[in-house]
């Protein structure tokens, strides 16, 4: 099958399963939170219900730890698309004063995601969370686990009849590559961070981190440093890992891609093993 044949059949295979997860539920809303596969499930929003809004709002969860770029893109976004933007912080926690350095990137996890979200499905009712987790990452493959049967009798959409609420995955059959091949084809734009650009780094538990703000204080032997580096993923800034690149555009990336056979979650110390089961268990994905 051709690339634009495959992005057809990913794209047309995509909006059905968002379509029908919005049709067998009364209050849905699709998780956003502006990279770049979120991104491409607004984009494929946009397109399932054109010319009108599509009938569900965008769900912000925010750990208050986000690259300070995403706020301003994700507020853009959803008011180009005309839709609501409903961001929930755990407000609790933040008082608490919890975060990755202090309490770890499991319990951060829990508490500013896993509960902020149990939170936001409390306080508006949702019925139904559309998630743009892909076939290719360990967070769907969890989830598929426990639902494989209903799975199967859904066509791989993903969509769950038996959770509270339930989960569709429109993204079930992408990889990252098909995502950033459906980008370059639609013109999609995505936050600059996912592309290369001298940035000052510390190198921490084998990640080379980006120092954004004071709350990362410096070890003795730790001083930022001026590197070519983009990230393949976006998370809280503490727990995603740069990559050293001179992908500066859309094709560079691509052209990257077929040279790196890691994961891009590799790069999120917050997906690393302890913590990747623990979002798991405590219900975030």
């Amino acid at each position: 099958m051709r690339e634009s044949e495959q992005l057809q059949h990913l794209e047309g295979s995509a909006i059905e399963a968002l379509q029908r997860a919005v049709a067998a539920n009364e209050r849905p809303a699709m998780l956003f939170s502006a990279g770049k596969d979120s991104c491409v499930m607004l984009h494929l929003a946009l397109k399932a219900y054109a010319p009108d809004v599509p009938p569900f709002p965008l769900l912000n969860v925010d750990t208050t730890w986000k690259f300070p770029e995403t706020y301003g893109f994700r507020d853009r976004a959803a008011a180009r698309a005309g839709m609501e933007l409903i961001v929930l912080v755990n407000r609790k926690g933040e008082a608490q004063g919890v975060g990755p350095f202090t309490h770890g990137a499991a319990e951060h996890t829990r508490i500013m995601k896993s509960a902020a979200l149990a939170e936001a499905l409390e306080i508006h009712g949702f019925d139904a969370l559309i998630d743009g987790a892909r076939g290719d990452e360990e967070r769907f493959r969890a989830r598929g686990r426990m639902q494989e049967a209903n799975e199967q009798s859904n066509g791989g959409a993903g969509v769950s009849a038996s959770d509270t609420p339930a989960r569709a995955f429109p993204l079930a059959e992408w990889t990252e590559v098909d995502v950033w091949r459906y980008i370059a084809q639609e013109e999609i734009e995505v936050p600059a961070l996912y592309f290369a650009a001298p940035r000052p780094v510390v190198a921490r538990d084998g990640m080379l981190i980006v120092r954004v703000d004071e709350r990362m204080r410096l070890e003795e032997d730790e001083e930022p440093t001026l590197r070519s580096v983009r990230f393949r993923t976006l998370g809280c800034w503490p727990l995603t890992g740069a990559v050293i690149s001179e992908a500066a555009n859309v094709s560079a990336i691509l052209r990257e891609l077929q040279d790196t056979p890691e994961s891009e979650r590799e790069s999120r110390l917050a997906d690393q093993a302890g913590a990747r089961h623990s979002k798991r268990d405590n219900g975030y994905f």
